[in-house]
Order: C-alpha cells, then structure tokens, then sequence
C-alpha cells in the first residue's frame, strides 16, 4: 500500500512538473520573433514566390493553427486535446500527427543513448576501480586526467573530432547515416565519452570511500582474502550510489542527441527537435520538449525505486519501509560473519 501511495505521489508530481514545462516552453516560443508562417513565406521570398503567396500563406496557418488569437488562448486550444494524448498535427509535416512523428523517431534516440550508455558503463567501472585501489599511483593520475578531460570535452566537439579522424582522415568509417552497425560506431562513441569520465570519477570516489569503512577494515584484518572483500562488500556497495547517477545521465543521453544526430544524419528525436526549430512548428516543439521532459522524469522516478530496492535506508528515507526498527541490524557484525575463513 505504500508503494502505492509513493507512486501516485510521484505522478501527480510528474503530472504537475510537465504541466510547468509545457506552459513556460509554450510561453517562451511565443516571445521569440517570427512564425511559422512567417518563415515559410520569407522562403518562399527567396525564391521570387513570396509576392502572390505571402498574405495567402500566413493567412492560411492562422485559421488552421490559432495564431491570430491570444497566446493564453492559443495555449489552451493545445493543452485540451494535449491533455488526452493528442499534440495536434505537425507545421511542417501537415500528414502526420505529432505523436506519429516521435514514436517513429524516438526509438532511434532510445537506441543510441542505451547503447552509449552501455559502453561508458563497461568502460567506466574498471577504470575507476582501478584507480581507487592504487591510489596516488601513474595509473590514478593518468586515468584521472584523461576522464577529467572526457568530463569536460562537449559532445557536439567530440563528433567533429571523431568525423576528421575516423572519416576524413583514415576513411574508416561512414560520415553519417543509419544503415548498419558501422554507421553507429561514431555516434555512439561520440555520446559515452563524456558520460564514462563522470561515473569513472564517480566509481573512484565510491570506492574510496567505502574503503576507508570500519567494517571494510575489519573483514580485511579477519583474515578475509582482498578478492572477496572487494566483491561482496566494497563493490557491492561502492557501485549501488552510481544507479542516482546513471538514470539522469541516460536521459541526458537523448537530449544530448540533438547535436550528435544532427551532426552524423541520424534519424532520431534530435534532428526532428532541430528541424521543428528551424521553422517554428510550434506543435511539433511543444511534443519533443515534453518528450525530453517526460524521459527525465521517469527515469528520475526509476533511480529511486531501483535506489530503494538496493539500499533499505532509503526505502525508509521513501516511506516504503514497514517497520525500520525490524530491520535494524549489526552490519559489521554480520560481514565479518561472512568472510570467517
């Protein structure tokens, strides 16, 4: 029942969270300059069209999309059929809704931001491992000062970097495109670069902390082999703090994807962003923006229930703890017990 409460808890919170973003990302679009209309028939200006088609065409998109009403009315002719699951039809897509659109283009993201996640997650965990158990060694340092770096290297950078190296100059690898394996080689490595030097720090300081325990100290000193206090204690609980910072991160990952889709041509929710940017399509922003949104959330939510089944101090912390005190017990005591020799 408490898990219960705790979730509908949540989404109402969540529910309430989207509802903010909507209005302020819906507020914002309508204070920058110009419009859809606007754009089209500036295009078609550059053409030599604009002169017989530019009252048509503005005209045109103010009956079908409201913009000749107030921005708090134009707001509420969304939100209604928004709130039930329709965002309306796309500006530049006028065949297709706004949902069509992203549940074709969004598992694309999900993919890319999964498989790069995966991959800073293999790299990132030995390394910081590592590092901890020799402290202050060359490899600390030198591994410390490459993930630092990663840490703060942008990832719209690391894709053009990646590009020149791999395409231009070596001519291993495709420029862009979602054709095969090899086409998501670069993408991918371009996303898990800066995600792998933040939880390989992350992983060093856990590490180190956990080391520094007293029940840490004493299992070594009963005679517990280095190997089975690493596995079942540290690592066990230096790399359960890493869930709070994998979730947000994943969801970084598809937001992050804007850049890099929009740089190696991936057909993903990131250069659809890009192109309902370009041109203004209010409904088709509105829908990415709150996809965006949505994505963080949950995966917000899922850090802490997956936290809760980990640690049951937190589920205490949650709420979702029957009796705390049932469950108090002596952990040095019991590790010590299990590494008796």
């Amino acid at each position: 029942m408490q898990l219960v409460v705790f979730l509908l808890r949540r989404l109402v919170r969540l529910v309430l969270s989207l509802l903010v973003v909507s209005m302020l990302t819906f507020g914002l679009l309508s204070l920058a300059p110009g419009s859809f209309g606007g754009i089209q028939a500036a295009g078609a200006g550059s053409t030599g069209l604009a002169s017989g088609r530019t009252v048509d065409l503005t005209s045109q998109v103010q009956q079908r999309y409201g913009e000749d009403v107030p921005v708090w009315e134009q707001y509420g002719n969304w939100l209604g059929p928004a709130i039930t699951g329709d965002l309306g039809y796309s500006y530049k897509y006028p065949e297709s809704t706004v949902g069509a659109l992203i549940a074709d283009k969004l598992p694309v993201s999900l993919a890319l931001a999964l498989i790069a996640m995966g991959l800073a997650l293999v790299v990132a965990i030995p390394i910081g491992i590592l590092a901890a158990t020799r402290r202050n060694s060359a490899w600390d340092h030198g591994s410390m000062f490459v993930v630092t770096t990663a840490t703060a290297f942008p990832t719209y950078l690391a894709g053009i970097l990646l590009v020149l190296i791999f395409c231009s100059w070596l001519h291993w690898l495709p420029t862009g495109g979602w054709a095969g394996p090899k086409y998501a080689l670069l993408p991918v490595l371009a996303l898990a670069i800066a995600p792998a030097g933040i939880m390989a720090r992350y992983v060093r300081s856990s590490v180190l902390e956990v080391l520094r325990e007293e029940y840490v100290v004493a299992a070594v000193a009963k005679g517990g082999s280095w190997g089975v206090v690493m596995r079942r204690h540290v690592l066990r609980n230096a790399l359960m703090p890493l869930v709070t910072v994998a979730g947000p991160l994943l969801a970084g990952l598809v937001v992050g994807t804007i850049f890099i889709e929009t740089i190696f041509g991936v057909p993903g929710i990131g250069g659809l962003f890009t192109q309902a940017a370009q041109v203004r399509d209010m409904p088709l922003l509105m829908g990415t923006t709150l996809t965006f949104a949505l994505l963080l959330m949950l995966m917000n939510l899922l850090v802490d229930l997956s936290y809760a089944v980990l640690d049951p101090r937190t589920r205490s912390g949650l709420g979702l703890s029957v009796d705390p005190a049932h469950r108090s017990e002596d952990t040095t005591g019991a590790i010590l017990e299990e590494v008796k020799p």
